[in-house]
């Protein structure tokens, strides 16, 4: 008799400490957030060097046919002026003209920290065929592969003239140019994880950086955004 009381006991003990474990690894998702509304820069700021001398100087992002528009000149940033950590972003954009050079950087917060024009933050490119590389601004990353990825120890930095692009892990996950692509940047702790079009294009953790705002590039070429939505991640403990 004893013994066929203790048994289940524990069994409802075991199940007890696993689900104990499990919750102290889970996240959760929150609810998504535009951080586009579709109709104007609600929620964003720019930041364009060339408008210190000239104010009348024409922005770099505007909001077209439900769009936002990044139109590559006069350069600088989009930049929110709210700060997130542990979050899943969606970014659809595309180049409808030539192929180009523009970016996503998390975790930014100091304007202006490398050539007089980069916020610090670490940035995930979108240059046409490049899309999913790190490029560390005035903060860094790790990788797996540091060597293979960003070439010799001795010539990394996280400032002018310094080693600060680390290579993603495949190329050829963008579609064609002028079709939709989808960039899904997810961050976490320390760690940095990218996705373009559903493949995995980087992973990099001891992030020296965990929170801080979000920018937009207008870096020479004109980029359309269809979607840039955030979901907060919440980790669950005890």
């Amino acid at each position: 008799m004893k013994i066929q009381l203790i048994l289940p006991l524990l069994f409802i003990s075991l199940l007890a400490c696993q689900s104990e474990s499990q919750s102290e690894s889970e996240t959760t998702e929150s609810e998504t957030i535009s951080l586009f509304n579709g109709e104007d820069l609600t929620g964003w700021h720019v930041d364009i060097p060339a408008m210190d001398e000239n104010p009348d100087t024409s922005t770099a992002f505007i909001v077209r046919d439900g769009m936002l528009v990044s139109l590559g000149d006069p350069r600088g940033h989009l930049i929110t002026d709210e700060e997130y950590s542990d979050y899943r972003l969606e970014v659809e954009y595309r180049f409808p003209g030539e192929p180009g050079n523009c970016g996503v950087l998390v975790h930014a917060s100091t304007p202006r920290a490398l050539y007089e024009m980069f916020p610090q933050s670490i940035e995930v490119q979108m240059m046409h065929e490049n899309a999913g590389d790190f490029w560390v601004i005035v903060e860094d990353i790790t990788v797996p592969d540091m060597v293979e990825r960003r070439g010799p120890e001795e010539e990394w930095g996280i400032r002018e003239g310094e080693n600060r692009r680390i290579l993603n892990l495949t190329d050829g996950s963008e579609n064609p140019l002028g079709e939709w692509n989808q960039m899904t940047i997810e961050t976490l702790g320390d760690s940095l994880k990218v996705w373009v079009n559903g493949d995995m294009v980087n992973f990099g953790y001891n992030s020296t950086a965990e929170s801080g705002q979000i920018a937009l590039q207008a870096e020479g070429a004109e980029v359309e955004f269809r979607k840039v939505e955030l979901t907060p991640i919440t980790a669950l403990s005890e």
